[in-house]
């Protein structure tokens, strides 16, 4: 026999022995089978500074559901796993730990970081992918990648020396956005805006020939020391004398040009702007139109530089405030005002973003990202749901070229040397030892590395083995299904698809599915600063890994913010339990552990209509998996699980298990075990632990569970007319059990149940169910019953008499409601005077009122109910 289910369902005793079970099966290796359709995910790799927290939960469940599922449909299903090296944050983690220590990155220099960087990665690098398989994700273990590995590291230089012999990557002086935090750059998409509160200060420019001033507002008043220039709009009337005029900067007393420029906008403010190019993006656009030059006036830390030494090592904020007081002394400012504007902060550390002049490399943008546009509107990558391309659009068609260069030591070091004798760039695959333009030996590698996503942006084809053309590339790239969130698609989601594009000629996925973020239940997003966030370890280790599973997948639907809520968590363990109560039911029911079969000759009515409800669930389960429904499909799972099979069928089947006929009561096991082992095939995907577990119990054939075959429709067991048919019955049954509950008659109280319809043999025929699961003692269907003295019940396909006088003393319940009406009478009289009191209702919250009149509402129907009870009764009488 199978073994015995325990008494209760423990996910600790059963979570970690069964993971182990599908390791050693070797489950979830894909063996590149070359007659299979393929199916593959590559897993959006987690930083391994990472905790796993709530979004990792969701998307690796989403990712774990699909690759179950079509692992299950036979296909050859790869789900690559990884993690990131996450340059900013990774360093940041490891500087602050040497801060600790009271040692600098300069003190050991750069190998000595690495070292450091390296032995970190080993240590914490792969504690959130062991979370992961607490959580039950059936990765390819054996093909787990890492962005800084050997084989990605030769796939970055690969591209890198590809785009710079195209001419798409290029070192150039731009401006881009600087982190003072983090003193690195960082490109436009890790730019995060937030509304914060300033001010505009308004200056007065003097004309150097002594005519007068010129007024303009800022909201960064420090940056002035770096002004070339004032611009106005060339066909602002206004201005148009004074075009190709010198003003006199205040405070620094440079001379300056006023230049005309289309990018001044007439109608804002006075017309007039300062320009700084070093300091703002148009300003920088504006100085290279009209040649002018450069003035950085701040350090790597936002400070104040040393050519302006009344200022000279200010903190930014510091020097506005020394700066405007000497700006009003000099009476150059001439009013405050408070305004409130979009600021772009750092989306690592918050910091305010510092626009920086600077020497980067950058990756040229156009040319790569019209055919990525392409692929998407000619149906080549579909979004799910649709409506997240307009974001991919946005991006791509408002791009700037990406400037790809750090400031850090971790990470994928720039391929790039440069010769001190010749000043040429030498760009390889491999390590340069000598100037491919002059020969010298004097050369230097570039020290900064590449932003983290520019290797992650190749992930779907280096994982494979690209730039080689390996067995793995050839059978699983494209990928199928990329899942993630709506905040990295202009992180990561276009720079893979222009990226596989352009190095590989196909798209690197078919699908996007974008879920939102898990908020709390509140619905505010989990933060650090809230202290709202949730682990999802505790929760597994409370609940369960497949509860925390079941409800993540329940409540997603594609595109959409999720709350969690712990309530769900709970009612999906009760679920969880629900599920282990049949097996264990149906396992003490069986006197065999062999599958048993059922011939359709011997199915009972209800038979056919489980079966055929069954059928119909694994038509809508497999057609909402495949449209990325999973949380309808979820849902229908639940409904059947409880309401159909374990309400209603196990209870109709107890009858036939413990009766006579032992071949009517074989039938019953044969389907329970049928339709029982087909949900758990069909939950698998989401709970796999309890249903692999309880799958291994039952008799069963095949190995496990995780690589048994996706139940199909079967044409042979749908049953139209006869699910019809029950459900006829089934109706009666429910419409008699809540008219009883109404009543309050209890269970044991049986009375004889008179049924009319247009179709009388079904309710003949379903005499045993409606006597033994609606408490009647007999069922009698006829033409007409005299509606005197009893109780009316109609059905769309029945009209059920019951007569009273079996079901109710009728003294005693008019009793019992004229108690009942008395006290709703002291409720209606005690809110009528509360209401009535001009006291209460003048000073009481309007949300109290509200409630009051609402509890009123309430009492006076109960009041009607109660009364039409009694007459009801009276009549009885």
């Amino acid at each position: 026999m199978n073994r015995e289910l325990a008494k209760q369902y423990d996910p600790k005793d059963v979570e970690d022995r069964i993971y182990k079970m599908w390791l050693k099966g070797n489950y979830f290796h894909a063996k590149c089978e070359k007659d299979k359709e393929t199916f593959t995910i590559v897993i959006p790799p987690p930083n391994i500074t990472g905790q796993l927290h709530m979004g990792h939960a969701l998307d690796n469940t989403l990712q774990d559901i699909l690759i179950r599922f079509k692992r299950m449909q036979g296909y050859d299903t790869l789900w690559v796993p990884g993690t990131d090296h996450a340059s900013i944050a990774t360093e940041a983690k490891i500087v602050e730990a040497m801060k600790a220590e009271g040692v600098t990155k300069e003190d050991i220099g750069r190998e000595g970081f690495l070292e450091r960087a390296w032995a970190w990665k080993e240590k914490y690098g792969g504690r959130i992918l062991e979370q992961l398989k607490k959580l039950g994700s059936s990765c390819d273990w054996e093909r787990e990648r890492f962005t800084l590995d050997e084989g990605c590291n030769k796939a970055v230089r690969e591209v890198f020396v590809r785009l710079y012999e195209k001419g798409l990557i290029y070192r150039g002086e731009r401006i881009i956005n600087w982190c003072p935090h983090c003193k690195t750059s960082i490109s436009d998409a890790e730019v995060e805006y937030e509304e914060q509160a300033g001010h505009f200060w308004h200056l007065r420019y003097p004309f150097s020939d002594g005519s007068g001033y010129l007024e303009l507002a800022t909201t960064r008043p420090e940056t002035l020391l770096g002004d070339t220039a004032v611009a106005v709009n060339p066909n602002d009337e206004r201005y148009r004398d004074i075009i190709g005029k010198t003003l006199i900067l205040p405070l620094v007393h440079r001379e300056i040009p006023v230049v005309a420029d289309d990018y001044v906008e007439t109608d804002f403010g006075t017309g007039v702007v300062k320009i700084t190019p070093a300091h703002d993006p148009n300003d920088f656009e504006v100085g290279l139109r009209h040649n002018l030059p450069i003035i950085n006036v701040m350090t790597d830390d936002a400070k104040i530089v040393a050519d302006y030494p009344k200022y000279a090592g200010m903190d930014r904020y510091e020097a506005r405030k020394a700066i405007v007081a000497d700006l009003e002394a000099e009476g150059a400012l001439v009013k405050v005002e408070d305004y409130t504007h979009n600021v772009g902060t750092c989306y690592r550390c918050g910091t305010t973003v510092e626009p920086s002049v600077s020497k980067q490399w950058f990756v040229k943008m156009k040319p790569l990202a019209e055919p990525a546009i392409e692929a998407v509107k000619k149906g080549e990558t579909k979004f799910v749901p649709q409506r997240f391309e307009k974001i991919y659009f946005h991006w791509l068609e408002n791009i700037r070229d990406w400037c790809i260069s750090r400031q850090l030591w971790w990470g994928h070091r720039i391929p790039a040397w440069y010769c001190a004798d010749c000043g040429e760039i030498t760009v390889t695959r491999d390590d340069a030892h000598e100037c491919k333009h002059c020969g010298s030996k004097n050369i230097m590698q570039d020290p900064d590395t590449l932003d983290t996503w520019f290797s992650s942006a190749l992930w779907p084809f280096s994982t494979l083995g690209w730039p080689e053309e390996t067995e793995d590339l050839k059978h699983y790239y494209p990928t199928n299904t990329l899942v993630t969130g709506y905040d990295i698609i202009p992180f990561w989601v276009m720079r893979m698809m222009f990226s596989g594009i352009e190095q590989t000629g196909q798209v690197p996925f078919d699908t996007v599915l974008i879920h939102g973020l898990v908020r709390d239940s509140q619905g505010r997003k989990m933060s650090k600063s809230l202290g709202n966030g949730i682990d999802p370890l505790e929760v597994i280790d409370t609940y369960g890994a497949d509860a925390l599973r079941f409800s993540l997948a329940n409540g997603n639907s594609p595109g959409n913010d999720m709350r969690y809520i712990s309530e769900r968590v709970e009612a999906s363990r009760n679920f969880a339990n629900k599920l282990w109560n049949a097996g264990r039911f149906i396992m003490m029911n069986l006197n065999s552990d062999e599958v048993i079969k059922f011939d359709n000759a011997d199915l009972a009515l209800e038979d056919k209509w489980i079966l055929s409800k069954y059928n119909t669930l694994v038509s809508a389960v497999t057609e909402n998996l495949d449209k990325y429904e999973l949380g309808i499909a979820v849902q229908k799972l639940y409904d059947f699980t409880w309401d159909v099979f374990c309400d209603w069928y196990i209870e109709i089947c107890k009858s036939r298990l413990n009766g006579e006929d032992e071949k009517a009561a074989d039938t019953a096991r044969a389907v329970l075990i049928y339709v029982y082992t087909g949900i758990l095939s069909l939950l698998h995907p989401f709970m796999p632990f309890i249903t692999e577990e309880i799958w291994q119990s039952m008799p069963h054939n095949g190995e496990a569970l995780v690589v048994a075959e996706w139940p199909k429709f079967c044409k042979e067991l749908e049953f139209v007319s006869e699910e019809s048919e029950f459900e006829k019955i089934m109706d009666v049954i429910r419409a008699v059990r809540n008219r009883r509950a109404e009543m309050n008659v209890p269970n044991s109280k049986k009375a004889k149940v008179c049924i009319t319809s247009q179709s009388p043999q079904t309710f003949m025929a379903g005499e045993a169910y409606i006597c033994r699961l609606a408490s009647a003692t007999e069922v009698e269907v006829g033409d007409e019953f005299a509606s005197e003295g009893a109780v009316r019940i109609v059905t769309d396909a029945a009209t059920v008499f019951i007569p009273m006088s079996e079901l109710v003393d009728a003294e005693k319940e008019i009793a019992r409601l004229e108690k009942e009406l008395a006290a709703a009478n002291k409720d209606r009289e005690f809110l009528d005077k509360k209401l009535s009191n001009q006291g209460f209702v003048a000073k009481a919250p309007a949300a109290v009122v509200e409630q009051e009149k609402q509890k009123l509402e309430k009492a006076l129907e109960k009041i009607k109910l109660l009364e039409n009870s009694i007459e009801e009764m009276q009549k009885l009488k």
